[in-house]
C-alpha cells in the first residue's frame, strides 16, 4: 500500500529517530512510504494558543501538501486529532473545504493504521523489561485509540506490559499548559511517573512524543530509574538496525 508520512514538529526537531523507525515499521508491514520534505506543521500550536488566522495559514499548507488519494500516516495522535477534529473550525465552508475533508479521511495515527487498516501487529520486535502504556489525551479522547497500541506491544518479545494506576490521566503537558501552569504541570508529571514506578515499570511507552518529552524531562531532573519510549521505537527495536 502506498502511504505518505507526516512527521510532527516534536519528532522532526527532537526525536528524528522516531520518524525513521516509523518508516521502517511501515515498510516491514508492506507499505511504500513517500515523504514530502516541504511539509512543516499541522498548525496545532497556533490553534491552541488562540491564533486561528495563523493556524489557517499553516493548516492550508498542510492540506495542500498531500495528495487526495493516498493514506497519510503520522506517529502522533495529537496531530491526527488536530486534523480530524479541529480543522472543521478552520476550513468548513472555505475554498478548500472539500480537500480538507479528503485529508481528514485519509490521515491515521500509526497504531490505528497498523491494527485496523493493515491488520498487521507482529514485527519481530524485542525489548526486555516491564512497561506501562500511557494513554495520551489526544489518542484516547480525540482519536479513540486505546487497545491498538496495547495489541502491538503485546507482540513484542520480552516485554511485559502492565497497567498502572490512573493510566488514562493526563501527563500534564498539554502544550502551552505546561508553560502557563508549570507547577501544576510538573505535579501531574510526577504523579504519572510515580504511578509507573509503583508497578515496577522500566519503560513508559506512548504514541505522542510531546507527552514523552514532558515525562522524560521530569525523569531526568529527578533521576528516576525509568525511561520513556515512543511506540514506533519499540516496534523497531531489536531488528530495525539490522
Amino acid at each position: 500500500m502506498k502511504t505518505e508520512l507526516f512527521v510532527p514538529c516534536f519528532v522532526d526537531q527532537l526525536f528524528p529517530e522516531t520518524a525513521f523507525n516509523t518508516v521502517k515499521v511501515l515498510e516491514k508491514a508492506g507499505c511504500v512510504v513517500e515523504y514530502n520534505p516541504e511539509q512543516t506543521c499541522c498548525g496545532q500550536p497556533a490553534f491552541n494558543a488562540g491564533f486561528w488566522d495563523e493556524a489557517k495559514i499553516v493548516g492550508r499548507k498542510f492540506i495542500n501538501g498531500f495528495s487526495d488519494d493516498t493514506i497519510i500516516i503520522t506517529p502522533s495522535a495529537s496531530c491526527t486529532g488536530m486534523v480530524k477534529n479541529y480543522y472543521n473550525d478552520l476550513f468548513t465552508n472555505t475554498a478548500i473545504h472539500n480537500k480538507c475533508r479528503t485529508v481528514q479521511g485519509n490521515i491515521y495515527e500509526l497504531s490505528d493504521f497498523l491494527v485496523n487498516v493493515l491488520q498487521f501487529d507482529y514485527f519481530g520486535a524485542e525489548l526486555d523489561g516491564r512497561a506501562v502504556y500511557h494513554d495520551s489525551c489526544s489518542a484516547l479522547r480525540e482519536c479513540h485509540i486505546k487497545e491498538e497500541p496495547r495489541q502491538l506491544l503485546s507482540k513484542v518479545l520480552g516485554l511485559e506490559l502492565v497497567d498502572m494506576p490512573a493510566g488514562d490521566t493526563c501527563c500534564g503537558f498539554g502544550g502551552t499548559f505546561s508553560v502557563k501552569f508549570d507547577a501544576i504541570s510538573s505535579a501531574m508529571a510526577q504523579q504519572k511517573v510515580d504511578n509507573a514506578v509503583s508497578v515496577g515499570a522500566e519503560y513508559i511507552i506512548s504514541t505522542d512524543a510531546s507527552c514523552l518529552l514532558h515525562l522524560q524531562s521530569y525523569i531526568d531532573k529527578n533521576n528516576v530509574p525509568i525511561k520513556t519510549m515512543h511506540l514506533a521505537d519499540v516496534l523497531a527495536h531489536g531488528w530495525g538496525n539490522v
